[in-house]
């Protein structure tokens, strides 16, 4: 299918457009990626794009398709996020009035940056749906001109150029991942590639706890999930765009969803390998390579955002080590007479633990001088060091206990 706006002609037009504003990502090979999936893989980096996401593309081109009274009456839009610098940076390379309706329990690094774009910040309701509505309700009442976030054609054909360039770096890639919370990226990028070469197979990937896309293909249609529930907050959409689905259903050769936990250890993968910040959103292309079980294909990732406040980053790196059994607990119990810490410590060293944090309960057993409980907090190399020391404490027969690592 090649509608009005998403034909070749028109993301050959926002190509050119798009890239009068929007920095250079050229594809980075990942060795490390390639060695644990026998594929050669390449990674988008739209993290390091302008604003930080791909979203600027998107909102770029819509605006450069709207009549001057169009852009004269003002842009509204509503987000938490990336669309908010998307939109602000837009409008101001276009010298137009931005105004961005954003939840309340927004971070405020990101209303400052979208503030620092030149747009006007109005905070309200607590959730995006909430903003959704107000921003609306101003559109009407002040004659506002609304973007969408993703369920807009000309969104999508800006969002799709990311799929020109990859063919013009790689122009024999086999596979491209692409992200998907409403779909507008999926769709321009998925309906592009086809066009320039119908073999190019486009997954869309998106989270286990937001799986809106894949139940829209199993019900032919959009479909409102019940609730959504992911880390992912850049693709936590209810529903996917109606006006963009007939391009999804035909295009997107499949859908891969990715838990929680796998978007916390490619954020490590990322971080250790490559040196990046990648949200939990851009990091659901990364997560889906442990999944495909083809090989020696080019496959490209698109990364397509790194906005993440360091709260947040500081919360998944350690859930990270856990998971990847860096950090654990341990408990043992000890007689509470002097020399018994020394020893237990001496285990630990002599096995290459490190102690990061001990809690010592003395009031465990009724008669604290029979036993005190210790709980060991230690940094270990991964899964095999971790056995070893739990085997090496049980040999001394301290009968250690694993328990949820306390950080």
């Amino acid at each position: 299918m090649t509608g009005e706006m998403l034909s070749l002609k028109a993301f050959e037009e926002a190509a050119e457009t798009v890239s009068k504003i929007t920095a250079e990502t050229k594809l980075i090979y990942s060795s490390f990626l390639s060695e644990q999936t026998g594929n050669r893989v390449y990674l988008k980096p739209e993290n390091m794009q302008r604003t930080g996401a791909y979203k600027v593309r998107g909102a770029y081109y819509k605006i450069s398709t709207m009549s001057p009274g169009e852009r004269e009456k003002g842009l509204i839009a509503a987000s938490a996020g990336n669309h908010a610098q998307g939109v602000a940076y837009a409008a101001s390379r276009f010298g137009v009035k931005a105004v961005i309706v954003m939840p309340t329990t927004t971070p405020l690094i990101k209303v400052n940056r979208t503030k620092g774009y030149g747009a006007e910040v109005i905070l309200k309701g607590d959730v995006y749906d909430d903003s959704c509505e107000y921003a609306y309700e101003l559109a009407e009442k002040n004659g506002y001109t609304f973007v969408h976030p993703f369920d807009d054609v000309a969104v999508a054909t800006g969002q799709g150029t990311i799929a020109m360039e990859i063919v013009k770096e790689l122009p024999l890639v086999d596979m491209i991942l692409v992200p998907v919370g409403g779909g507008g990226m999926a769709a321009g990028v998925s309906t592009l590639a086809k066009l320039l070469n119908p073999n190019i197979r486009v997954v869309a990937v998106e989270p286990s706890g937001a799986a809106s896309l894949k139940a829209a293909l199993e019900k032919g249609k959009p479909v409102t999930l019940k609730s959504v529930d992911t880390i992912a907050d850049g693709t936590a959409v209810k529903t996917v765009g109606s006006s963009i689905f007939p391009y999804l259903k035909e295009n997107i050769d499949d859908v891969i969803t990715v838990d929680d936990e796998e978007l916390v250890v490619s954020f490590l993968d990322m971080v250790e390998n490559h040196k990046m910040v990648v949200e939990n959103s851009g990091l659901l292309t990364v997560a889906a390579l442990k999944k495909l079980k083809c090989r020696d294909l080019k496959i490209v990732c698109v990364l397509s955002g790194g906005n993440m406040d360091v709260i947040t980053m500081s919360s998944v790196v350690q859930q990270g080590l856990i998971l990847r059994d860096r950090i654990f607990t341990v408990s043992v119990l000890l007689p509470d007479r002097p020399g018994e810490l020394q020893r237990v410590a001496g285990v630990i060293a002599a096995s290459n633990g490190n102690v990061i944090k001990l809690e010592h309960d003395q009031f465990v057993s009724i008669n604290r001088h029979a036993a005190v409980k210790l709980s060991i907090t230690l940094e270990a190399y991964g899964t095999e060091h971790k056995k070893q020391i739990v085997e090496n404490l049980t040999r001394e027969g301290y009968n250690p206990k694993l328990e949820r690592a306390l950080i």
